[in-house]
């Protein structure tokens, strides 16, 4: 009985051990970190943001804002991985970020360095430092394809009309007054006489150039 007892002792202390490890692990297990989510937010003079993280080590940032019917955007890197505080819970991490970025008139303007008050101790690594911006017209897209549709539909009516065929002028012979009249009169009379009725016109034609 003594040894069976030791025995059952011996299995649950063990038990006890590993079920003990197990859960160190899980309370070193570093939190679901938020890669890939977006964080909405307005700026102090209303632009309608957007925040989005991707990275795993190195993190990069990307924030798109528009206001008043001009769009921009800038980009952050950096490795807020090495703050603990950022792999306890890196949810809350950018939620300071974004609570910062509401305070200023203008999200991608005067940020070359976002801060947050979790890792201030951290190293510089840490800091999300601007890599690239840009801005331009939010309708800027929208102008040039109606430029493109404006152009097509000019060519398509602006067709080219073809030219028939134009009619055929009759010859006029250069007559003279007076006497060119009474000419042609006789050369008339002539080639009635003289020719046939099918070249009563040519002869008289003739007639006249001889007779001047």
């Amino acid at each position: 009985m003594k040894s069976f007892a030791l025995l059952f002792l011996v299995v649950v202390g063990g038990l006890g051990q590993s079920s003990g490890v197990e859960g160190l692990g899980q309370k070193l297990k570093p939190k679901k970190r938020s890669n890939g989510e977006e964080i909405k937010f307005r700026t102090k003079t209303k632009d309608v943001c957007t925040m989005s993280m991707s990275g795993d080590e190195e993190m990069k940032l990307r924030i798109e804002c528009k206001s008043q019917g001009m769009s921009y955007w800038c980009e952050f890197a950096g490795k807020p991985s090495v703050c603990r505080a950022f792999r306890n819970n890196p949810k809350i991490y950018w939620n300071q970020i974004a609570a910062e970025l509401r305070k200023l008139p203008h999200a991608c303007e005067s940020t070359q360095v976002l801060k947050t008050t979790m890792c201030q101790k951290a190293p510089t690594e840490a800091l999300m430092k601007q890599i690239a911006a840009g801005m331009e017209p939010e309708d800027l897209a929208n102008q040039d394809e109606s430029v493109q549709k404006t152009s097509t539909r000019g060519a398509g009516k602006s067709s080219v009309k073809k030219v028939g065929k134009l009619p055929m002028l009759p010859l006029v012979r250069p007559t003279h007054r007076g006497q060119g009249s009474e000419n042609e009169t006789e050369a008339m009379k002539l080639a009635r006489e003289h020719c046939w009725e099918s070249l009563h016109g040519f002869c008289s034609y003739i007639i006249g150039i001889f007779r001047g």
